[in-house]
């Protein structure tokens, strides 16, 4: 009673150190970032404009899509799959809200009418055809009886008002989209309007990179001035060291010794009867398919093949032997094999083609097809006589008459063995020569039948041992992978490379890897490398091992990059070349500024060229390439006047117009008007979203949850 009554005294304090410890239970689960993915904050998977995407909504529609792709997409593509799709819908529903787009019934009902909704035969009348009534008793109908097609339906039924929004924004959009006749005019003339020149080129070549030089202000200067070319996102840089469960030579040799000890009789001892049998081998057993059931990893198929149809390594060789021989063993990927002809039969596989000619009627005829039986006959026969002339191409007459699926590729039906085809096609393929051409009836119509060719076929047995690592070989590999990444975490971290170049590794770099990537050239699908490598409490140069398809991973983080405009070291493969060119332009116009045409082609070594008919929608130059600023300047000249220097693509040119001739005049442009037009609005969907998606503030917390 005196232990309880100290309890009731200090109940407050107990209260208020529970209290005092599940606070901070909770900041500490908060703050800490011991996960990967830096603990599940927050409900909202990303937010556009201000607007949240629902974490729990978004994993509905991602277990919607698993459903829908099984295993044809792995998790992460599934995750950026629905995020692509959730953030296009966000951004565009925010438009409709602004303009105030929304669908009635009649405007779900046509846009049903007009997709792939009207194919569902529930909504169809007796003819097939889609049928607004049908279509609402359909509805009505599930409703009433059928709860789970009901709320399916539903489901359904908010893709297509979305997809019906969106035709009509879009549609909008595009009613905008116009071009004039002065457009179609200007498109024309440039199409047309033609420049003949004679032009020098000092191409930035003749100036070598060494004698420029760039310094890291240029760099950051360029990066400035072309800010929208060197944006990044979040990325990582790593590299590791594979160690692949592979196995050894050993292995190899034990697998392979292993099936030569299977292909002689052996010795056992029966305890049943307390004696000695003798096993027969794979070279002398009368029972092959218990044999390979119970000694090798593929069992006894005994479908004859075509040497097309046998392993690529040793189809040659088994259909050169005869009925008993035995080749092996030999390796076919991860196997070591022995197989054995069981049987051949001749020409058992037989290459033909056909022209069908149908009637009304007949089975799997079109229903297109109008023809009697007896004016198939007459139009088949008609065939055969033409099919049977020695000038005679088979596969054109095949191409332009049969009404057979086979018609497009002049009536080619490829290999086939016995039985397969109708009795009386099969029966005339087999029983006839190659070259033979020849008429049978079947349920299927005439058929003018071509023998191509014809194959020895042959029954083998094969017994396969798959080569995989020993545990001594798996035991070795963890071993030497956990070896070096002692080795490395005790070294500094840009010795990585030097230590496993000691023990002859191989280091694999993977650069400027996407917060939400998954597959790692080299490793495959490591999304666990990759939430590590973004992992807050992951410096650079830290170093883990990871178990990875087949093996380990010993991986490096080497460098990190924040969202925003690239560094100058990392913007330099692309900028360099671009300042380099801009400053060689600067020095070849200097030095050749107020020279006449020959006088700059003598002094730079250089020869005049000419180029005709050159055009400003394909401003090309012979022997220049792609050349819009030069070819522009030409046609803003005169016939006979020469430009100043200008400052091309791939050098500094100058140009002289020989001659200039205009696109005769037309009685109409809206031809070209409207090619504009259509070519307009077909880029208006993906143009009119990516612009929207541009502008929006987007933030994406993907990362957190997966």
């Amino acid at each position: 009673m005196a232990i309880l009554e100290n309890i009731r005294k200090r109940t407050t304090i107990l209260i208020l150190i529970i209290g005092l410890a599940l606070f901070a239970f909770v900041i500490s689960g908060v703050f800490s970032s011991n996960n990967f993915s830096g603990g599940k904050v927050g409900s909202s998977v990303a937010e556009v404009n201000g607007e949240d995407i629902s974490i729990d909504e978004f994993r509905a529609q991602v277990e919607t899509a698993s459903r829908r792709y099984g295993s044809t997409v792995t998790s992460t593509q599934l995750v950026n799959m629905v995020y692509d799709q959730e953030v296009r819908t966000t951004i565009l529903n925010q438009q409709f809200e602004d303009l105030g787009i929304d669908v009635e019934s009649d405007q779900i009902i046509d846009f049903v009418r007009t997709s792939g909704y009207a194919q569902i035969p529930d909504f169809q009348d007796e003819n097939g055809i889609f049928n607004e009534q049908v279509f609402k008793s359909a509805i009505a109908d599930w409703r009433a009886n059928d709860p789970l097609r009901y709320d399916a339906w539903l489901q359904d039924e908010q893709s297509i008002i979305q997809a019906a929004k969106e035709r009509m924004y879009f549609n909008l959009v595009k009613g905008g989209v116009t071009a004039t006749l002065t457009e179609g005019k200007l498109d024309y003339d440039m199409a047309n309007d033609k420049v003949d020149m004679q032009y020098v080129r000092i191409p930035y070549t003749s100036i070598p990179d060494s004698t420029v030089e760039v310094s890291k202000s240029d760099i950051q200067a360029y990066i400035n001035n072309h800010k929208a070319l060197f944006k990044q996102d979040k990325a990582r840089d790593i590299r590791f060291v594979y160690f692949e469960e592979k196995p050894s030579a050993e292995d190899e040799n034990t697998v392979k010794e292993g099936i030569m000890a299977l292909m002689d009789d052996s010795v056992e001892y029966s305890e049943a009867k307390d004696a000695n049998d003798t096993i027969l081998g794979f070279r002398n057993t009368n029972n092959m398919a218990a044999f390979l059931d119970r000694y090798s990893d593929s069992k006894f198929d005994t479908i004859y093949k075509a040497k097309r149809d046998l392993p690529s390594v040793v189809a040659d060789t088994l259909m050169a032997m005869s009925v008993g021989e035995i080749y092996g063993p030999y390796k076919d990927g991860d196997s070591y094999k022995v197989s054995k002809v069981m049987d051949r039969k001749e020409d058992g596989t037989v290459k033909a083609s056909h022209i069908l000619i149908t009637w009304e009627g007949a089975e799997r005829a079109n229903p297109s097809i109008t023809r009697t039986k007896e004016e198939a006959k007459a139009e088949a026969e008609r065939l055969l006589a033409e099919a049977r002339k020695e000038d005679a191409v088979f596969t054109t007459l095949a191409r332009d008459n049969s009404d057979g699926p086979s018609a497009p590729r002049g009536g080619d039906l490829g290999y086939f063995q016995e039985g397969v085809m109708a009795d009386e096609f099969n029966d005339f393929c087999f029983g006839n020569p190659t070259g033979t051409v020849g008429l049978v009836e079947t349920q299927f119509g005439y058929h003018v039948i071509k023998v191509d060719d014809k194959q020895d076929i042959i029954q083998v047995a094969t017994l396969a041992r798959e080569i995989e690592p020993s545990e001594e070989t798996i035991n070795t590999l963890f071993t030497d992978a956990t070896k070096y990444e002692m080795s490395v975490m005790d070294a500094e971290p840009e010795n990585f490379g030097d230590i496993a170049r000691e023990s002859n590794y191989t280091v694999r770099p993977v650069n400027k890897i996407k917060e939400m990537e998954e597959n790692l050239p080299g490793l495959g699908s490591q999304r666990s490398v990759v939430q590590w490598a973004f992992n807050d409490d992951t410096s650079v140069g830290d170093i883990r091992r990871f178990n990875v398809n087949n093996g380990y991973a010993v991986v490096q983080l080497t460098k990190k990059y924040q969202k925003g405009l690239m560094a100058p070291e990392d913007a330099s493969a692309i900028a360099l070349p671009a300042i380099r060119k801009e400053l060689k332009a600067k020095q070849i116009i200097a030095a050749n500024q107020g020279k006449a045409m020959d006088a700059i082609a003598s002094d730079n070594n250089i020869s005049q060229s000419t180029a005709s008919a050159v055009t400003l929608s394909s401003p090309t130059i012979p022997g220049a390439g792609r050349e819009p600023l030069v070819v522009g300047t030409a046609f803003a000249l005169d016939a006979d006047q020469t430009s100043d220097l200008i400052e091309g693509n791939t050098g500094v040119f100058m140009v002289k117009v020989t001659n200039k001739t205009e696109a005769a005049d037309i009685e109409n442009y809206s031809t070209y008007a409207q090619g504009l037009q259509t070519s307009a609005s077909a880029r208006v969907n993906g143009a009119v979203y990516n612009a929207l998606k541009d502008k929006a503030e987007i933030e994406d917390k993907r990362a957190i949850f997966y």
